[in-house]
């Protein structure tokens, strides 16, 4: 007589070891807040009162978390059927939540420290769709587990895409990239969080004005000049410090790698491990960003332009569309080769340059940017003190200049061209992009053309998609031109809305 099966025969648990990690994560936190705790509670109770007071509280806050992840760990369960991955959840209010099979695109793996050490990881499935039902989490299960999980949803039966590159890897990390960080934006932002962290802490103590006085007390007899000039100074070292070490944890261990069955996986972390998958079917093209440091030195980096990425909040600051880190021009380029198949990149196609009124378009925004807030001091200036008029006159000295090299940039980076399968669109100066994007991936056009863009006889014509940032753009090309671009692009697709000469010989 056979055994009736009961209706979690076919579920599955996370890992028991969730109760531990959650118990020693708590516990950490918690002891880091112990001690000024233990300090602030001894003027009332005495330190030994204190302390057993602080000891209990510690204990009491692990022992709630840890059994209420017990309780969760008991209260969840996923499946993987024939067509649907289904996750059970909640004590109270019970969650059963469903993903259609065909629909997952991403299975995302990642691991911090303490579950890389016991041999786990989470698991995010994804349909690439907006908002958090649109992803499963499963937190966490083993790393065995993990990677069967992933290979088995995004195994499917694919058609091999065009091109004759090869399995296997396709870059690993060279420790001389770490030399782009420095000069990336993030340095200084970096640097400006560090001084805004001192300051925000010595406030929390009370020791903001001490700080301030210890600082004062070191540059009493320097110029102020050289004051600015040492404070931004040790700001920036801070900043690069900063950058080098996030760069290290982001991308140490670094591999990327086609998958036989048509996937592109990329692997990073020094401390959280991730593991991130695009299928080959999925992706539209790729984007080579140089911000404008890293372009100076002659790096770019690369972006995938795909759909079905995670687009919830928490993947959404994770950089799960870079699939390379700057590092030199050539071989970024070589890289987006080998990921599109193609024997020649379209990043590097030869692009055609836009007519020299979008120069001067440039040229307008650009001063205008600058003069606005020289105005601003110039009448203040004017009705207050003329120091301002002297600051102006030193502001105008060195943003004049730069608003019009930033501004002759930005229309040498301005191109478009078509490259075989793909349309490539450049701009920007600051953060260069040179999107090229598949033309089978195009699902619209965008045209826009101002009243000034009218006089100019200049027009943006933008493509749109269901892939990467939705929309490329080629800016302010001649209205001929874009059009004729947009209509050779995508055959077809324009021509309804054109207006042609027919006139013999015309």
């Amino acid at each position: 007589m056979s055994t009736p099966r009961t209706p979690y025969d076919d579920w599955r648990r996370l890992d028991p070891r969730t109760v531990w990690v959650t118990a020693l994560v708590v516990a950490g936190v918690v002891a880091g807040a112990a001690l000024p705790a233990t300090l602030g509670l001894a003027n009332w109770l005495g330190l030994p009162g204190a302390v057993l007071w602080v000891l209990a509280a510690a204990v009491l806050v692990t022992g709630v978390a840890a059994g209420a992840d017990r309780v969760r760990w008991h209260r969840t369960r996923y499946r993987i059927g024939e067509e649907r991955v289904d996750l059970h959840t909640g004590l109270l209010l019970v969650k059963r939540r469903s993903l259609a099979r065909e629909r997952v695109r991403t299975v995302d793996l990642t691991a911090n420290l303490l579950l890389r050490l016991l041999g786990l990881v989470t698991v995010r499935i994804g349909t690439g769709e907006q908002g958090g039902d649109s992803t499963l989490e499963l937190d966490p299960v083993t790393r065995a587990e993990g990677e069967r999980l992933r290979r088995l949803l995004l195994e499917r039966a694919t058609v091999t895409p065009p091109g004759s590159h090869r399995d296997g890897e396709l870059a690993s990390l060279d420790p001389r990239w770490i030399r782009y960080a420095p000069v990336s934006f993030l340095a200084p932002m970096l640097g400006g969080a560090a001084v805004g962290a001192v300051m925000q802490i010595s406030e929390w103590v009370g020791a903001q004005g001490e700080v301030i006085a210890w600082v004062g007390d070191r540059f009493r007899e320097t110029p102020l000049l050289w004051v600015i000039v040492v404070l931004v100074g040790a700001a920036l070292a801070a900043g690069v410090v900063g950058a080098l070490g996030l760069w290290t944890e982001m991308w140490w261990n670094y591999r990327l790698e086609r998958e036989p069955g048509g996937t592109i996986r990329v692997r990073r972390g020094l401390f959280t491990s991730r593991s991130i998958s695009v299928e080959e079917a999925r992706l539209r093209g790729v984007d080579l960003v140089e911000p404008l440091g890293v372009r100076l030195l002659g790096a770019a980096r690369l972006d995938a332009i795909t759909t079905g990425l995670a687009q919830d909040d928490e993947s959404r600051n994770a950089d799960h569309n870079t699939v390379l880190p700057a590092v030199p021009r050539p071989l970024a380029d070589s890289v987006a080769a080998a990921i599109l198949r193609e024997e020649a990149t379209p990043t590097g196609a030869p692009l055609t340059r836009h007519p020299p009124a979008a120069r001067g378009r440039r040229l307008r925004w650009s001063l205008a940017a600058a003069l606005a807030p020289l105005l601003l001091l110039t009448v203040l200036g004017a009705l207050l003190t003329p120091v301002l008029l002297w600051l102006a006159l030193g502001c105008a000295a060195v943003s004049l200049p730069l608003a019009v090299a930033l501004a002759l940039d930005a229309y040498r980076n301005l191109g478009h061209a078509l490259s075989g399968r793909y349309l490539v669109t450049r701009s920007g100066t600051l953060r260069r992009s040179t999107a090229a994007l598949e033309r089978a991936g195009v699902i619209g056009w965008t045209v826009k053309q101002s009243y000034f863009q009218r006089r100019a006889g200049l027009i943006s014509v933008t493509a749109t998609t269901a892939a990467g940032a939705g929309a490329y753009t080629a800016y302010d090309t001649g209205t001929s031109e874009g059009l004729a671009f947009a209509a050779e692009a995508v055959p077809g697709l324009l021509e309804p809305f054109l207006e042609r000469d027919v006139r013999p010989g015309g």
